[in-house]
Protein backbone atom coordinates (compact mmCIF):
# COMPACT_ATOMS: atom_id res chain seq x y z
CA UNK A 1 0.00 0.00 0.00
CA UNK A 2 1.23 3.33 -1.05
CA UNK A 3 1.64 6.08 1.32
CA UNK A 4 -1.05 9.51 0.79
CA UNK A 5 1.73 12.53 0.12
CA UNK A 6 1.49 15.00 2.62
CA UNK A 7 -0.59 17.22 0.83
CA UNK A 8 -2.59 17.54 -2.50
CA UNK A 9 -2.29 20.69 -5.24
CA UNK A 10 -5.06 20.49 -7.83
CA UNK A 11 -4.82 22.53 -10.65
CA UNK A 12 -8.46 22.91 -12.72
CA UNK A 13 -7.44 24.66 -16.17
CA UNK A 14 -10.05 25.74 -18.33
CA UNK A 15 -11.72 28.48 -20.36
CA UNK A 16 -13.35 31.61 -18.66
CA UNK A 17 -17.11 30.16 -17.86
CA UNK A 18 -16.46 26.57 -17.69
CA UNK A 19 -16.89 26.48 -13.77
CA UNK A 20 -13.37 26.66 -12.85
CA UNK A 21 -14.20 28.30 -9.65
CA UNK A 22 -17.57 26.83 -8.40
CA UNK A 23 -16.06 23.39 -9.24
CA UNK A 24 -12.48 24.67 -6.94
CA UNK A 25 -14.75 25.91 -4.27
CA UNK A 26 -16.58 22.61 -3.77
CA UNK A 27 -12.91 20.57 -4.04
CA UNK A 28 -11.21 22.86 -1.67
CA UNK A 29 -14.33 22.29 0.60
CA UNK A 30 -14.09 18.27 0.08
CA UNK A 31 -10.42 18.15 0.28
CA UNK A 32 -10.14 20.74 3.48
CA UNK A 33 -8.02 22.94 1.18
CA UNK A 34 -6.90 26.21 0.35
CA UNK A 35 -8.60 27.89 -2.69
CA UNK A 36 -6.13 30.36 -5.12
CA UNK A 37 -8.54 31.00 -8.03
CA UNK A 38 -6.45 33.11 -10.36
CA UNK A 39 -8.39 35.92 -9.94
CA UNK A 40 -6.86 36.11 -6.59
CA UNK A 41 -3.88 36.49 -8.39
CA UNK A 42 -4.61 38.79 -11.42
CA UNK A 43 -7.73 41.27 -10.03
CA UNK A 44 -5.15 43.38 -8.73
CA UNK A 45 -3.67 44.04 -11.69
CA UNK A 46 -6.85 44.15 -13.67
CA UNK A 47 -7.80 46.66 -10.85
CA UNK A 48 -4.91 49.00 -11.60
CA UNK A 49 -3.50 48.89 -15.41
CA UNK A 50 -4.95 47.87 -18.99
CA UNK A 51 -4.30 44.63 -20.32
CA UNK A 52 -1.93 46.22 -22.54
CA UNK A 53 0.30 48.22 -20.04
CA UNK A 54 3.25 46.50 -19.23
CA UNK A 55 2.86 46.90 -15.56
CA UNK A 56 0.00 44.80 -15.77
CA UNK A 57 2.02 41.24 -16.55
CA UNK A 58 4.66 42.93 -14.28
CA UNK A 59 2.14 43.40 -11.14
CA UNK A 60 0.84 39.82 -12.19
CA UNK A 61 3.93 37.95 -12.14
CA UNK A 62 4.72 39.73 -8.90
CA UNK A 63 1.17 38.43 -6.98
CA UNK A 64 2.07 34.88 -8.54
CA UNK A 65 5.58 34.72 -7.48
CA UNK A 66 4.57 35.81 -3.98
CA UNK A 67 1.64 33.52 -3.17
CA UNK A 68 3.93 30.97 -4.50
CA UNK A 69 6.94 31.86 -1.91
CA UNK A 70 5.07 31.62 0.39
CA UNK A 71 2.71 28.62 -0.07
CA UNK A 72 5.80 26.96 0.10
CA UNK A 73 6.03 27.29 3.63
CA UNK A 74 2.64 26.77 4.51
CA UNK A 75 1.91 23.65 6.87
CA UNK A 76 3.09 20.80 5.20
CA UNK A 77 -0.25 18.90 5.69
CA UNK A 78 -2.17 21.80 4.05
CA UNK A 79 -3.49 20.75 0.10
CA UNK A 80 -4.33 23.89 -2.32
CA UNK A 81 -6.96 23.86 -5.19
CA UNK A 82 -5.74 26.11 -8.06
CA UNK A 83 -7.54 27.29 -10.91
CA UNK A 84 -6.47 28.92 -13.97
CA UNK A 85 -6.92 29.56 -18.10
CA UNK A 86 -3.56 28.74 -19.77
CA UNK A 87 -3.03 27.84 -23.11
CA UNK A 88 -0.91 25.25 -25.09
CA UNK A 89 2.38 27.16 -25.44
CA UNK A 90 5.52 28.43 -23.73
CA UNK A 91 4.16 31.34 -21.59
CA UNK A 92 1.50 29.30 -20.32
CA UNK A 93 3.73 25.60 -20.01
CA UNK A 94 6.18 27.85 -18.11
CA UNK A 95 3.63 29.11 -15.72
CA UNK A 96 2.18 25.53 -15.03
CA UNK A 97 5.96 24.84 -14.30
CA UNK A 98 5.29 27.00 -11.31
CA UNK A 99 2.81 23.73 -9.92
CA UNK A 100 4.60 21.82 -10.68
CA UNK A 101 7.83 23.46 -8.62
CA UNK A 102 5.44 24.45 -5.56
CA UNK A 103 4.39 20.16 -5.67
CA UNK A 104 8.19 19.16 -5.44
CA UNK A 105 8.62 21.53 -2.87
CA UNK A 106 6.38 20.69 -0.59
CA UNK A 107 6.74 16.86 -1.00
CA UNK A 108 2.87 17.04 -2.83
CA UNK A 109 0.62 14.94 -5.44
CA UNK A 110 0.00 17.59 -7.99
CA UNK A 111 -3.41 16.78 -9.75
CA UNK A 112 -4.22 18.61 -13.03
CA UNK A 113 -7.80 19.13 -13.97
CA UNK A 114 -8.39 20.00 -17.15
CA UNK A 115 -12.36 20.93 -17.59
CA UNK A 116 -14.07 22.21 -20.91
CA UNK A 117 -17.72 22.22 -22.40
CA UNK A 118 -19.47 23.12 -25.89
CA UNK A 119 -18.50 26.19 -27.20
CA UNK A 120 -22.43 26.84 -27.41
CA UNK A 121 -22.41 26.35 -23.07
CA UNK A 122 -19.15 28.47 -22.66
CA UNK A 123 -21.11 31.65 -24.21
CA UNK A 124 -23.88 31.49 -22.12
CA UNK A 125 -21.89 30.59 -19.09
CA UNK A 126 -20.00 33.62 -19.78
CA UNK A 127 -22.59 35.90 -19.03
CA UNK A 128 -23.72 34.86 -16.07
CA UNK A 129 -24.89 37.16 -13.16
CA UNK A 130 -21.57 38.39 -11.01
CA UNK A 131 -18.89 37.80 -13.92
CA UNK A 132 -18.14 40.89 -14.74
CA UNK A 133 -18.36 42.08 -10.98
CA UNK A 134 -15.10 39.86 -9.90
CA UNK A 135 -13.51 41.18 -13.07
CA UNK A 136 -14.10 38.04 -15.21
CA UNK A 137 -14.53 37.93 -18.84
CA UNK A 138 -17.93 38.19 -20.30
CA UNK A 139 -16.81 39.35 -23.58
CA UNK A 140 -18.20 36.27 -26.50
CA UNK A 141 -16.37 37.53 -29.00
CA UNK A 142 -13.25 37.10 -27.13
CA UNK A 143 -14.41 34.16 -25.70
CA UNK A 144 -14.27 33.05 -29.06
CA UNK A 145 -11.02 34.10 -30.49
CA UNK A 146 -9.63 32.20 -27.59
CA UNK A 147 -10.92 29.12 -28.47
CA UNK A 148 -10.12 29.31 -31.98
CA UNK A 149 -6.25 30.66 -31.22
CA UNK A 150 -5.54 28.96 -28.69
CA UNK A 151 -5.67 24.63 -27.37
CA UNK A 152 -5.84 24.01 -23.51
CA UNK A 153 -2.78 23.44 -21.57
CA UNK A 154 -3.28 19.38 -21.25
CA UNK A 155 -1.56 16.38 -19.71
CA UNK A 156 1.56 18.12 -17.97
CA UNK A 157 1.17 16.28 -14.12
CA UNK A 158 1.71 12.90 -14.07
CA UNK A 159 -1.90 12.60 -12.73
CA UNK A 160 -4.46 14.67 -15.22
CA UNK A 161 -8.18 14.11 -15.37
CA UNK A 162 -10.06 15.54 -18.39
CA UNK A 163 -14.03 16.40 -17.91
CA UNK A 164 -16.64 17.60 -20.35
CA UNK A 165 -18.48 19.80 -18.25
CA UNK A 166 -21.60 21.04 -21.38
CA UNK A 167 -24.02 18.59 -19.23
CA UNK A 168 -22.69 18.11 -15.74
CA UNK A 169 -23.60 20.37 -12.64
CA UNK A 170 -20.77 21.63 -10.88
CA UNK A 171 -21.37 19.34 -7.64
CA UNK A 172 -21.36 15.86 -10.65
CA UNK A 173 -17.97 17.95 -12.41
CA UNK A 174 -16.30 18.19 -8.46
CA UNK A 175 -17.96 14.22 -7.38
CA UNK A 176 -16.00 12.80 -10.98
CA UNK A 177 -12.62 14.48 -9.94
CA UNK A 178 -13.00 13.54 -6.22
CA UNK A 179 -13.44 9.70 -7.52
CA UNK A 180 -10.76 10.13 -10.28
CA UNK A 181 -7.76 11.14 -7.29
CA UNK A 182 -9.52 8.19 -5.22
CA UNK A 183 -11.23 10.32 -2.45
Amino acid sequence: MTQKPASRIVHINGWPGTGKLTVGRLLAKSLGARLIDNHTLLNPAEALFARSNPLHASLREQVRRAVFDHAVHADPAESFVFTDALADDEHDGAIFSWYVDLAAARGADLVAVLLDCAPEENARRLVSPGRSEALKLTDTAKLQQLRATYKLLRGLAEHTVEIDTTNLSPEQTAARILADIGV
